[in-house]
C-alpha cells in the first residue's frame, strides 16, 4: 500500500507579508537621487542640500556706483568718500579679474587745461584708494575728461558741484 506523503504547507500567508516589506523603489522624476516625495523641485535635477532644487547663483551686482564727489580745484579725496570707496572695494574684490573704469569730471570753472589735468588727477586719486584696500590697479583704468562730460548744468553751485566727480564703471 502506498502512502502518500504529508502535504507541505504552503507558506502563502508570511511569503505575501515579506513581499509588503520589500520598498517599492520611489519615482526620481529628474534622477538627481532624491525621491520625488521628498524633492522640492522634482522636476529638475538639485542637491539633497537644497531639498532637490538646483542650486540658484546669486546675481551679479550692477556696479552702479555713486560718483565720488570732491570739493573745487581739489583731487583730495573727501573723508566721506572713504566708506563709500571701503564698501565698493569689498564688492570688487568678489570679482578679481573684473576691470573698472573711473572716470574723472570736472565743473566748467577754470582753464581747459587745468579742468582736464584735474580730473585725471581726481581719477587717480579714487584709484590710489582702491589699490590701498586691495584692488588689483591693473583692473582699475583711471581717465579724465575736464569738464566735456557734465552731470548737470554747471548754472548753479549745486550744479557744479555734481560736476565734480569720478565715476566708477565696469569696464
Amino acid at each position: 500500500m502506498l502512502t502518500q506523503a504529508p502535504p507541505v504547507p504552503i507558506a502563502t500567508a508570511p511569503a505575501q507579508e515579506a513581499l509588503r516589506e520589500i520598498p517599492m523603489a520611489e519615482s526620481d522624476s529628474d534622477n538627481d537621487g532624491i525621491p520625488d516625495s521628498r524633492d522640492n523641485c522634482p522636476g529638475k535635477a538639485g542637491s539633497a542640500e537644497n531639498n532637490g532644487c538646483p542650486e540658484v547663483a546669486a546675481a551679479a551686482p550692477s556696479f552702479n556706483y555713486r560718483s565720488i564727489l570732491f570739493e573745487f580745484n581739489s583731487a583730495v579725496l573727501k573723508t566721506s568718500s572713504y566708506s563709500i570707496l571701503d564698501g565698493i572695494a569689498k564688492e570688487m574684490k568678489k570679482y578679481p579679474d573684473m576691470k573698472f573704469k573711473l572716470n574723472g569730471h570736472s565743473s566748467a570753472e577754470g582753464t581747459y587745461a587745468r579742468n582736464m589735468t584735474l580730473s585725471i588727477d581726481r581719477a587717480t586719486a579714487v584709484k590710489s584708494y582702491l589699490v590701498s584696500a586691495g584692488i588689483n590697479g591693473r583692473n582699475l583704468e583711471a581717465k579724465g575728461f575736464g569738464e566735456a562730460m557734465p552731470l548737470n548744468t554747471n548754472n548753479t553751485e549745486v550744479a557744479r558741484q555734481q560736476n565734480r566727480r569720478v565715476e566708477i564703471k565696469k569696464d
